[in-house]
This record gives C-alpha cells, structure tokens and sequence, in this order.
C-alpha cells in the first residue's frame, strides 16, 4: 500500500483524495486545529495537527507527499521546520502546489512553463521563493502552478443568487482558471508518471474576462446579468485586488503531452454546468 502524506489537507489536495482508491492508499493529512482534524476523519483521512503533532515517523514512511501550505514573509514553514529532515528522506514523490502568479503580469500575453518567474505581487513572490526552496531540497519534486480554482463550494452561483455578485470590468484584463476536479486528475497522472524537477501549469483551455464568467453564470441560472463595476469603483479584498494586478493567458500543453492529461473541463462554460448539475 502507497501512503500520502499531505501537508496542508485542503480543498485541492482532497479533490485528490476523493479519486485515490482506498484499497490502495493511505492518506494522512495535516489541519491546523482540532476542528479541521475532526473534517479530515470524517473524509476518511488520518488527521494531524500541525505545527503541533510530529510528523518524523510519517515523514519518513510516505511514498508521496503533497504540499499545499502557503508559505509567509520568511519562507516556506514546513521547510524551516523540517528542512534537514527532509534532505534525508527518499520519497517516490513530492508534489507542490504552486501558483500561475509567479509569472507576474504580461498585459494579457501567453506564458508557459519555460516563461521566467516574474512576480508582481507579494503572494507571487513568496510562491517562487519557496517553488525554489522545495526543489532545492534534492527530493523528487514536482511544481504545480495553479491558475484561479473553482469547483463544489466555489463557484459564482451562490453570490449571483444572493444579488451580490458584480461584474468587475477592467479593460484588457484576463484570468487563466482550472476545476478542481482537473487538479485532481493531473497530480494523480503526474504520480504515475514521475520526473523529478518538472514545473507544470495547471489551467484549462479557455483564459477569459472574469466579467464573462460571471455573465454566463448569471444566463445559466436564468437571472438578471449583475451590473457592472469598473475597476476603479470595486470593493475588493486584498486577496481578490492581487489577482486583478496581472493580467495573462496561461498555456496548458505540457499536461497534455507529458503527462496525457484529457481536462474534464476545458473552459469555464463546461466547469459551470457541471457544478450547477451537482446542485441538482
């Protein structure tokens, strides 16, 4: 039996989670608090409280470990942590869950994955620090670049029913996005295909104008188009502020031709009604 372990058990890494046949895997899953431990039982996954709960023994017996935890001013923190631990294990392999931020702003051009990290933002710049630090720790690491994620529990419906959603309108300005459940399909490819040091971008086919997004939605639920808020005019949280500082279109080849990943979701369109089917 193939054990994983997942630093940071969150929505992507349990996307994983759900397509990983238990008969064939163990999943342990660090979560901050009782409360998150409490979740991940639920979900069928090993809890652990980290920082907090050693996490030596697991470390030393997984045959893949995924990590999600973002990392802060000063580094990655599981690595400040456990960094000389980790230059002794010996893995089938690693994952880390990265971001397309790390490419910076490009007016809405194409970047893949030889583009040079560029960032823009502070989120960006701590992501390509510690995309650096993992690889550098000499394990089999595989960087995943996420572009914008949505799925169950995060998409626009709930806020275009509640009448709150906007149509944030900055000219020129494009996102790159990917389903959850396509995050899920491309780690698991990747660990049945290995190769240490391979840096992919995780996004669909379709980069487009968050405003359009929002629009279609509003069509599939049969209700009025929300308005429209320049950009300029918009309440944000800093969060959704730093994602309207770059503007690009995130090219996707190299999962489908080095790992032979066929997207469930090639576009927003399909992403959408898939999620308004599961509500059912």
């Amino acid at each position: 039996m193939k054990t994983l372990l997942s630093l940071g058990h969150g929505y992507s890494a349990q996307a994983l989670g759900r397509i990983l046949p238990r008969a064939d895997w163990r999943i342990i899953g660090t979560t901050r608090d009782a409360e998150g431990a409490a979740r991940l039982a639920e979900l069928g996954v090993e809890p652990m409280v980290w920082p907090g709960a050693d996490l030596t023994p697991h470390l030393r017996t997984a045959t893949h470990i995924l990590t999600s935890i973002a990392p802060d001013r000063d580094g990655d923190p599981f690595l400040r942590a456990h960094g000389p631990l980790m230059r002794t294990l010996t893995p089938e392999w690693v994952g880390y869950l990265s971001t397309t931020a790390v490419y910076g702003d490009h007016d809405g051009g194409w970047v893949d994955e030889t583009t040079p990290a560029a960032p823009t933002t502070a989120r960006g710049e701590q992501r390509m620090h510690a995309e650096r630090a993992w690889l550098e720790t000499g394990l089999p690491v595989h960087v995943f670049r996420l572009a914008g994620i949505y799925g169950p529990g995060r998409g626009p419906f709930a806020k275009v029913r509640d009448g709150t959603a906007r149509r944030i309108i900055k000219p020129g300005q494009v996102f790159s996005r990917i389903h959850v459940d396509d995050i899920a399909q491309v780690l698991r490819a990747s660990m049945a295909r290995p190769d240490p040091g391979a840096i992919y971008n995780v996004c669909d086919d379709d980069p487009a104008p968050p405003q359009d997004v929002i629009a279609h939605a509003a069509e599939l639920l049969g209700l009025p188009m929300p308005p429209a808020v320049p950009y300029d005019e918009a309440e944000m949280t800093p969060m959704a502020r730093s994602f309207y500082a770059e503007s690009k279109r995130v090219r996707n080849d190299r999962i489908k031709t080095e790992l032979g990943v066929r997207l469930i979701h090639p576009d927003y369109r399909s992403g959408l009604a898939a999620l308004l089917a599961r509500e059912g």
